[in-house]
């Protein structure tokens, strides 16, 4: 077939589906008011274009939402380790209030 899809319209008025039910690829059964179109896995390509399309468009919505998904999370980090060293501070004893102790 040289690569085309395989495309098999199945709907009202098909008389041999009966017959022919589960013989061929992707007619598993026959369900009346709907087309199922269905392709064979030989005549799929699992990965067309993958690094030639795929890494470039990967590299660009990246860098089309880097600038919105960052800061936050910088901006976060930051406040997270001061909140950290000035929990830590509150925790530590005044030593001017025990100079007086022995």
């Amino acid at each position: 077939m040289g690569g085309q899809w395989i495309l098999r319209r199945r709907g009202r008025g098909d008389l041999g589906a009966a017959a022919t039910m589960g013989r061929e690829f992707g007619h598993l059964m026959r369900v009346r008011p709907v087309i199922t179109y269905s392709l064979s896995p030989f005549e799929q390509r699992a990965f067309p274009h993958y690094v030639s399309k795929g890494m470039p468009n990967m590299l660009h919505r990246t860098q089309a939402c880097i600038f919105r998904v960052v800061p936050p999370f910088v901006v976060f980090s930051f406040v997270y380790t001061w909140g950290t060293q000035e929990f830590e501070k509150s925790k530590r004893k005044n030593p001017a209030a025990y100079e007086n102790d022995k």
